[in-house]
């Protein structure tokens, strides 16, 4: 099955008429708000890959992170081409913009990346070099070669605050690390109690998203549930799945990407129930906002998403990991 697959390979501008307001920090496009009554349009549009599985410039193979810069140019780690592909908006082929020659260790090389952000202070992508336990800076103009700034991680995922520090993402240590720019060391924000379901532990973290307070959202893969650690907090919060689940909105069946608004509303990548669930601040409420009509390759469907990126409209953009594409949903304006 699928999703065998995916547990083995896991070792903020602002729209007045719907609410929608965005914060931009530095290096990554998020922080979006978002009115509870906006919709998406269902039937999402293809914007990168979709022709089948391969390493050809038009396609994909296993799509993990992504991100959308202001021009909705999609910056996608493309994990087992071990590659990080830039897609312009309403092109049919992408560009290789780091890795492509193989996996490896060396510096123009790649192994399994599975996230990548954009640092625009330096005009660079960070990327989380996975299987070469490292993270890796790559110039966003013509780069040939990355540099190594943190290494000995098992990263899966990162993000970057409004102060630039890095957050990554440790799957086998089930922890989130805070990084200053320029260190290796960093401290621990999230997890870091060994493995476990209690409300101080992790059990194979793998997304991670900070609001504007630096409350630090993770996907905690096998405990079923998203976890929300104050910044500070010895201990976090169940925000959504976990043991007290509600109901079938609620139930998460190992959640991967995750993005918060300046309210509070969750948007979880529900990976195994081919869907992405919201919740309200509290969890009062609950819905399927995108798919959830079984697993499938149609527009209205999905296949194990994983990550999720907003562009400066609130188009949600999902990475379709096993139909090896991404799709967009545009806001309703109906």
């Amino acid at each position: 099955m699928k999703h065998v697959k995916t547990i083995a390979r896991l070792k903020e501008f602002s729209i007045s008429t719907l609410g929608i307001r965005f914060f931009f920090s530095a290096p990554l496009l998020h922080d979006v708000e978002l009115n509870l009554s906006v919709k998406w349009v269902q039937n999402g549009v293809t914007v990168a890959g979709g022709n089948g599985c391969g390493r050809e410039i038009n396609q994909l193979n296993y799509p993990y992170g992504l991100c959308v810069d202001d021009d909705k140019t999609i910056y996608i780690a493309d994990r087992s081409n071990h590659r990080i592909v830039e897609w312009k908006c309403g092109t049919t082929t992408g560009r290789v913009v780091a890795g492509g020659n193989g996996q490896g260790n060396r510096s123009d090389q790649l192994s399994d990346p599975t996230d990548v952000i954009i640092d625009r202070e330096r005009d660079s992508l960070i990327i989380c070099d996975s299987n070469n336990k490292r993270i890796v800076q790559w110039p966003r103009q013509n780069g040939t070669n990355g540099e190594t700034i943190i290494s000995n991680v098992e990263c899966l995922s990162l993000t970057m605050d409004d102060n630039g520090f890095l957050y990554i993402v440790d799957y086998d240590k089930h922890e989130v690390r805070r990084y200053q720019m320029g260190e290796n060391q960093g401290k621990v924000v999230a997890g870091g109690n060994g493995q476990g379901d209690r409300l101080d532990q992790l059990s194979n973290p793998t997304n991670v998203f900070v609001d504007r307070d630096h409350s630090v959202y993770v996907s905690d893969y096998n405990n079923k549930r998203v976890m929300k650690w104050m910044e500070g907090a010895k201990h976090g919060i169940v925000v959504a799945g976990g043991q007290d689940q509600k109901n079938s909105y609620t139930h998460l069946s190992n959640p991967l990407g995750v993005v918060v608004d300046h309210s509070g509303t969750i948007y979880v990548a529900d990976n195994r129930n081919h869907r992405i669930i919201l919740l309200s601040q509290g969890g009062t409420h609950a819905s399927v906002i995108l798919g959830g009509n079984n697993e499938g390759s149609q527009s209205n469907q999905l296949s194990y998403p994983i990550s999720l990126s907003f562009d400066r409209e609130g188009n949600l953009y999902v990475s379709d990991n096993g139909n090896n594409r991404v799709q967009k949903f545009d806001i309703d304006r109906s």
